[in-house]
């Protein structure tokens, strides 16, 4: 039986256009949980969140919105907006590990005060009939803390809880903590999702032979650095397709159209796609060549020229 994937979330990388175009040339992920929504304190969604989850801007997807708040009033609101535009269910961003979102203690550096994630999960329930879901770290400071929260989450019907398997203070270094995930397991009566570190098919098989019971995976930067790996996890083959470069191309032509349109300034596309490339060029043959190919291009045209220079040499090893 096929997995089932899912797109995690990175905030300024997989909006709308970018999913769109994924979606176009690739495929293989079920669902789309959207960049997180954040109201700073007051009730009005910003445009940028707007577009991203208009039904028009997906709809060839499914996606799931999400929101980072320590606010009951705000999520109920972005709760109902949500609702407005036809959605069920509103993700909770319990794992951004950024020290201006924990300073603020939200997403990851909210896990420590199961009190107050009890009273907005309980204002939640007895104001909306949202679906709520939630996207975790296993704590901040240490892995336990995700142990405290748990109970809490049992008092409500929760539809899933998708786990990161790192703490917050980790940001991204280091490796994943499978036995921290496996105590998660151990300690929760709710539909667990995995999240960490599935980069390559290998690395899917490892984690779905440790986890066998798991049936919900969340690819996160790894999708960006290798926009084929869905499906080749779903097809369980660790080949590329033999047009590769042909796809990738088109892929990122169509992104960068997009941001082109949308960007103002050569030097706003080219640092848009050049963040993009650090990601990409993980799985090109001259990774650092790549990105200093692309950081040395400061107009659309140094851009495309580096960008055909990359692509044609990556030819060659295909």
């Amino acid at each position: 039986m096929a997995p089932n994937l899912l797109s995690s979330p990175l905030q300024g990388f997989t909006d709308f256009r970018f999913r769109n175009a994924f979606q176009k040339y690739f495929g293989g992920i079920d669902t789309f949980y959207s960049p997180y929504i954040r109201l700073n304190g007051k009730l009005e969604i910003k445009p940028v969140y707007e577009r991203d989850i208009l039904p028009k801007n997906n709809d060839t997807l499914t996606v799931i919105p999400q929101i980072m708040t320590n606010d009951a009033d705000e999520f109920i609101f972005v709760a109902k907006y949500v609702q407005s535009l036809g959605y069920k269910e509103l993700n909770w961003n319990l794992g951004c590990p950024y020290p201006m979102v924990i300073n603020r203690c939200m997403g990851s550096g909210l896990i420590s005060d199961a009190k107050r994630i009890d009273g907005i999960l309980e204002r939640v329930h007895n104001e909306t009939d949202i679906i709520v879901s939630m996207k975790m770290r296993m704590g901040y400071e240490h892995n336990l803390e995700i142990l405290d929260v748990f109970p809490v989450l049992e008092k409500y019907p929760i539809k899933n809880v998708a786990i990161h398997a790192r703490i917050g203070k980790q940001l991204y270094k280091g490796g994943v903590d499978l036995d921290g995930f496996q105590r998660c397991i151990d300690h929760s009566k709710h539909t667990l999702y995995y999240n960490g570190d599935i980069t390559t098919v290998e690395s899917y098989r490892a984690l779905k032979k440790r986890f066998p019971n798991i049936s919900n995976w969340m690819i996160g930067r790894g999708l960006i650095a290798d926009p084929f790996l869905p499906q080749m996890i779903k097809n369980d083959s660790t080949e590329y397709p033999n047009n590769r470069i042909e796809v990738f191309s088109k892929f990122h032509d169509t992104l960068f159209s997009e941001f082109e349109q949308t960007l103002s300034g050569a030097k706003h596309i080219t640092l848009k796609m050049l963040h993009y490339w650090e990601y990409f060029a993980t799985t090109f043959q001259n990774q650092k060549k790549v990105v200093k190919l692309i950081k040395k291009a400061n107009t659309i045209e140094a851009y495309d020229k580096a960008v055909r220079q990359i692509l044609d040499s990556e030819s060659e090893h295909v």
